[in-house]
């Protein structure tokens, strides 16, 4: 994403892949292929001038249309072919982006996309409606001194790139800058032709797809993950994963003791207490994120683990606030239980989830003394964020083009009336995991007192009538029957309940988690027509359910938009958060402890590494995450919500860690029990390519598979290759380390695409 890298062939890779399976007997993947082209833009022939005419032209002969310019803010019609819509795809699908000679870019809103029937060009040709100004609004109107440079986006590709004069043809956009015709008789492959033949085809068989796929769905690809979805599909690998235990390695089970370090500074309530790992293993987040980078690293389940991680991300809490590590291990658990069930079950025990409920402060929410932290951030965070949406995840906006918001004041504030009363589980009948003064962190939260909760009537959320959702209870009576603590208690849990189906059939949550899932896991800025496919999963899994979180997961995934075996379009994708990014580099190289002997017990951050990065597992600095999802890159119109972690300090920090784990092995504390193994990598298989080729091509040629997909240009393949080889060819280890260490840390490798 946000670099333009050229294409290092893979048809060969693709046609060894499939050799290998007929002779070995590997069947290849039966997923369904998307037969994604790549689009044409038509251009006037022997130019690279785009054929275009005014909306208001009518029907003409597309072989007459004269070059010609257009005005800033006018409406145009462009000619594209190679494409093939599915049912219900329409103009939402499609961007059209534009540069100008300054190189400032720009993003026209698509109006619309219908078929344009001309016997002289053949079937597979669209006419795409055009608006020419910029839909962001970041540098305002273009210029109207020339030709920009236009291309037009689908499903993770671009066309070719062509010139569109504005207010004048001509001017200053140079030769060489990528402008490419597309001829009116342009060749469309048939529907049928094979693939093989088909270079701009994309499909699920292809190895640069696989690792795409891998890259999405776990914490990073390895061999055997290779091996696996290439023997069984991208659909049966899903499957396997929505069943396959979790976790592999047991979760952390630190003792309750007191909430925060500071009540208990001398770490002595009893046996466990360990003398010098005691607060390290109690009062810090060290257990559970040695734990996740474990699971991480090793675990079977790593579908499962990558979703958990980035609800994690959604739903936020932190050890920043709550000291305690047992208390984040409790609330992961909720996560990683809910990862394939049902969002509303999700809501529910979120909600009464007493990390939450600590970090949030409903905890401490009463009626007399009401707290509206978590019931804002369950709407604004957690469900259906600030403003109404359309299905496909832009706003609605009313009558003078402002967005309308969901909620008001009076919203959180009757909200946070339903949820006053719970607090942390202190009931022994009721509480199997009380430790006398401590905090039960496991128990789900209960009305202790029924004292604390608000007994008056609320208002929940309205909006309007719609035939795709059930019509809203909007309205909570006072109790009247609220005598007795019994009739109390199932007064406050069927107002929760109540509640929380209000929201939780409200029309903005299916785009609202489906857009911020895919940010996650896919790309930063996805199409409106992905959110809206994604979203309309969520509403119904095709069985009547509302927010199946498998049927969610396997459709983000499966989705055109994210699969493919190369994305060309320079926008798509996302730039790898430190976890990702360590997790990735670490699993494509054996990972292990630091002396090599054992797997690494996941301790890679002693050195402050994610500090610096920016993202310290279980300790976002905020409720809003380590990064916002509508962070925009400084500089640009592109929305990369990873991009507010990029700072100076942040990319050398990178280049640090990278640095570290290539060139040197951590030290081992030693004369403890308790001293971490460390974590480190194995470039051995790479020692051996490189003594066996002089030349460093085999070993460039195995990581540009291994970590790239083989997308490794030319340019950057030549560049490397300069670099390995200036080192002696005895020296296969320090070629080894040049050729990760330069990869590694490249602009190309350090985003998902």
């Amino acid at each position: 994403m946000y670099s333009r890298i050229s294409r290092h062939s893979s048809r060969i890779i693709a046609a060894f892949t499939m050799a290998l399976c007929l002779v070995f007997g590997i069947n290849a993947q039966t997923d369904p292929d998307p037969n994604s082209p790549t689009p044409v833009l038509l251009t006037h022939p022997g130019s690279s001038t785009i054929l275009a005419i005014p909306r208001d032209a009518g029907r003409v002969d597309l072989n007459t249309v004269v070059p010609r310019a257009f005005e800033p803010d006018s409406t145009v019609v462009l000619f594209v072919k190679n494409i093939a819509l599915m049912n219900g795809e329409g103009a939402s699908a499609f961007r059209i982006h534009a540069e100008d000679a300054a190189g400032r870019t720009y993003r026209f809103p698509v109006l619309s996309i219908k078929k344009h029937l001309a016997p002289t060009v053949g079937t597979g040709l669209y006419a795409v409606t055009v608006r020419l100004t910029d839909e962001i609004g970041f540098w305002g109107p273009p210029a109207a001194d020339g030709d920009l440079l236009v291309g037009i986006t689908w499903r993770g590709l671009i066309s070719n790139r062509v010139l569109l004069g504005l207010g004048q043809p001509g001017g200053r956009i140079k030769s060489g800058t990528g402008a490419m015709p597309g001829p009116v008789n342009t060749r469309i492959p048939s529907k049928n032709e094979s693939v093989a033949n088909a270079p701009d085809y994309i499909g699920y068989r292809w190895s640069g797809d696989r690792k795409r796929f891998l890259e999405q769905a776990t914490f990073g690809p390895t061999a055997a993950l290779d091996f696996r979805v290439r023997r069984v599909g991208l659909s049966t690998w899903l499957a396997e994963q929505f069943e396959a235990p979790y976790p592999t390695f047991p979760y952390p089970n630190q003792p309750l003791k007191t909430q925060n370090q500071g009540s208990d500074p001398t770490c002595n309530g009893g046996p466990d207490d360990v003398p010098v790992t005691c607060v390290r293993d109690t009062y810090t987040m060290y257990q559970p994120q040695k734990w996740l980078f474990q699971e991480a690293f090793y675990g079977d389940a790593q579908l499962r683990h990558r979703v958990a991680w980035t609800l994690s991300q959604i739903w936020v809490t932190s050890g920043v606030d709550i000291q305690q590590g047992r208390h984040m291990v409790e609330y992961h658990k909720i996560l990683s239980a809910n990862a394939f069930g049902n969002y509303r079950t999700l809501m529910k025990e979120m909600t009464l989830n007493p990390t939450m409920g600590r970090y949030l402060d409903m905890a401490i929410s009463t009626r007399n003394n009401p707290n509206e932290n978590y019931a804002r951030e369950l709407m604004q965070l957690f469900s259906i964020g600030l403003f109404l949406l359309d299905q496909d995840g832009t706003l609605k906006l009313d009558g003078t083009n402002n967005p309308i918001p969901t909620y008001g004041q009076e919203g959180v504030n009757d909200l946070t009336k339903v949820l006053t009363g719970w607090t942390n589980c202190s009931v022994q009948a009721a509480c199997p995991n009380i430790v006398a003064g401590t905090v039960n962190y496991i128990d789900p939260m209960r009305i202790n007192n029924t004292n604390n909760h608000d007994l008056t009537a609320k208002t929940l959320l309205s909006w309007p009538a719609d035939p795709n959702f059930p019509p809203n209870n909007t309205s909570i009576p006072a109790c009247t029957t609220c005598t007795n603590a019994a009739n109390i208690t199932t007064y406050a849990n069927t107002s929760m309940d109540q509640a929380l189906d209000n929201i939780f059939y409200h029309p903005n949550v299916g785009p609202f988690v489906s857009k911020l899932l895919i940010q996650h896991m896919i790309t930063s800025d996805p199409t409106p027509a992905y959110v809206g496919r994604v979203a309309a999963v969520f509403n119904n899994n095709g069985l009547g359910v509302r927010g199946d979180m498998k049927a969610v997961i396997r459709a983000l995934l499966l989705d055109p938009e994210a699969r493919g075996d190369l994305k060309t379009d320079p926008v798509f994708g996302k730039l790898r958060e430190p976890v990702q990014f360590a997790t990735n580099y670490l699993r494509a190289f054996n990972v292990r402890s630091a002396n090599g002997l054992t797997q690494s017990d996941g301790v890679i951050f002693q050195r402050g590494e994610f500090v610096g990065m920016g993202q310290v597992p279980f300790r976002s600095p905020t409720v809003f995450n380590y990064y916002p999802p509508d962070f925009g890159i400084p500089g640009t119109t592109l929305l990369g919500p990873e991009f507010a972690l990029m700072t100076t300090g942040t990319a050398i920090q990178r280049q640090n860690f990278v640095n570290r784990m290539v060139y040197s092995v951590p030290p081992i504390p030693g004369g403890t029990i308790n001293a971490p193994d460390g974590t480190s990598v194995d470039l051995s298989d790479l020692q051996a390519l490189a003594a066996a080729d002089a030349s460093g091509g085999l070993l460039v040629d195995e990581l540009d598979r291994r970590l790239m997909g083989s997308t490794m240009s030319p340019e950057m393949r030549s560049t490397i290759l300069t670099a390995v080889t200036s080192v002696a060819s005895t020296n296969t280890l320090a070629r080894a380390q040049q050729a990760v260490h330069l990869i590694i840390t490249s602009s190309q490798y350090q985003v998902q695409r």
